[in-house]
């Protein structure tokens, strides 16, 4: 059975130990070893998890029978706007149902803070086989972008959306 919990700025170092796990298992085909790790430091440094959490974004953790395995990002960028910034499960339990609950979980979480319908927006890399699994979730594709991040590197990326009902 799946659980979710808010996290706080005292789980930043948890946050960067799953995605020490994750990311470069779901980008190795996709970025360089050194964009890889230069990423990982830009996001999930422990102070960068805290400041992220201090400004706004409110990190979930999902745990299966005690057992840490996935964490969401998301954020109010507008009235009826949030963005989700980083959603990812450990590869043991891919496949299971445990993204489907995640991703349900962060719905059923700005509902519980905005009853109004919303959109919700993320950027996912466009080779990332994860675009079937939003699409499967109800999103589409609504725009592309390439993102400089430092260094030389680029997001490039897919904007996906989807459009949610309310709470009522």
């Amino acid at each position: 059975m799946f659980s979710i919990r808010i996290a706080t700025e005292k789980d930043a170092e948890l946050i960067y130990s799953l995605a020490l796990q994750v990311f470069p298992d779901t980008y190795k085909e996709m970025l360089s070893p050194e964009q890889s790790d230069y990423m990982l430091e830009w996001m999930y440094a422990p102070a960068n998890t805290r400041r992220m959490i201090s400004e706004g974004q409110v990190y979930l953790i999902m745990s299966k029978n005690g057992e840490n395995c996935g964490y969401a990002s998301v954020e109010q960028q507008a009235a009826d706007l949030f963005h989700l910034h980083k959603i990812y499960v450990l590869p043991a339990f891919q496949g299971g149902g445990a993204g489907k609950f995640l991703f349900e979980a962060v719905l059923k979480y700005i509902r519980g803070i905005h009853p109004a319908p919303f959109t919700m927006e993320l950027n996912v890399n466009r080779y990332n086989r994860a675009v079937h699994f939003y699409q499967h979730m109800g999103m589409t594709i609504d725009r592309e972008g390439d993102f400089p991040i430092g260094n030389g590197y680029y997001m490039t990326d897919y904007i996906m959306k989807i459009n949610a009902k309310g709470v009522g």
